[in-house]
């Protein structure tokens, strides 16, 4: 039995879209004739020179004008190939590994111009592609040089990569009549997710130093106002020593000097003194309700409570030297 097999066709490539003129050579093309069907007199533009030949053999070159060559029929006999003079930029770009396994495309831009005289020669008939002959040089030079650096150390050395790919294009380029005027690593491209990490390091380390510049800013601010408190508390006692030492004098002299106070009884009155002032504090608070046994006709009891309480003695125990700390204050 036989076997029916179905052949599709490989898909077509666009075709490469060249200058009206151009030849096979990337940078070449023919040179415009002045006579129709005919080469014999053709025009070279200001920005580039020409070769002809005749019958197939090299005659010469032609600078830019007009120019009166050997006897054609119909383009047989003579032709010409004509290559601009300008400064000319390709772009490379090479995709490599560098030393700690990251992967970066590299984008070198090359400038090159064809140099006068006899070089034109070499750069007409020498190479059939220039750019695919750059771009193997600098292929080469970029995975060469780019493994053995890691990605940070590549970016840093953007300049040392240009220099080496100028340098081995100069060398190997001069040959066939091109001059290398400069060689520039224009981008440097790694992989999203390596861009992205990169940046996620970045602003880590930058929140990180926010964060410590904001702890120290609240350190500062609270040993600011311990120190504020402290002083605020060595200031309050201070007051309430000269309060105290106001009120024995202001007793004193309201009894007359011919009297004698005894340090008990001061040390009483400062305290009934303390008590009302802590009762007139706490009545000013907020919701606060402190019931307290208070009367006119039991001052005299809650002092002998307070005393009591704070000194440890009785009304009945109080002598008339009274305790040491009773003695200074009598003192004073």
């Amino acid at each position: 039995s036989s076997k029916t097999y179905q052949v599709h066709p490989a898909p077509l490539l666009p075709p490469l879209r060249r200058h009206p003129g151009v030849m096979s050579g990337s940078f070449l093309r023919q040179a415009r004739p002045m006579c129709l069907c005919s080469n014999c007199i053709v025009a070279v533009p200001p920005d580039e020179v020409a070769t002809w030949e005749c019958l197939g053999e090299y005659k010469g070159i032609l600078n830019p004008g007009l120019s009166c060559l050997a006897v054609d029929v119909c383009g047989c006999c003579v032709n010409t190939r004509s290559i601009s003079m300008r400064l000319m930029q390709m772009r490379t770009v090479c995709e490599t590994k560098t030393k700690d396994n990251v992967f970066v495309f590299v984008v070198v831009a090359v400038q090159m111009q064809v140099l006068s005289g006899q070089h034109v020669y070499d750069a007409v008939y020498r190479l059939t592609d220039p750019s695919g002959q750059v771009d193997s040089f600098v292929k080469d030079v970029i995975r060469g040089q780019v493994p053995t650096m890691t990605l940070d150390e590549v970016f840093a050395a953007k300049s040392e990569l240009a220099e080496a790919v100028k340098a081995r294009l100069k060398e190997k380029m001069t040959e066939f009549g091109y001059h290398i005027l400069n060689a520039l690593v224009t981008d440097l491209e790694p992989d999203a997710s390596v861009k992205a990490a990169m940046n996620e390091i970045e602003t880590n380390k930058r929140m990180r130093a926010a964060r410590e510049e904001r702890a120290e800013a609240n350190k500062n601010v609270m040993i600011k106002a311990a120190e504020a408190e402290a002083e605020s508390k060595h200031l309050q006692g201070k007051g309430i020593a000269n309060q105290r030492d106001a009120i024995i004098s202001g007793l004193r002299s309201s009894i007359g000097v011919g009297e004698k106070i005894s340090p008990n009884r001061v040390s009483e009155l400062l305290l009934l003194t303390q008590y009302f002032d802590t009762l007139k504090e706490m009545s000013h608070g907020r919701e606060t309700t402190v019931f307290v046994p208070h009367g006119i006709a039991g001052l005299s009891g809650m002092a002998n409570q307070l005393r009591e309480g704070c000194l440890g003695v009785g009304e009945d125990q109080s002598t008339e030297a009274g305790t040491p700390g009773q003695q200074m204050m009598s003192a004073v």
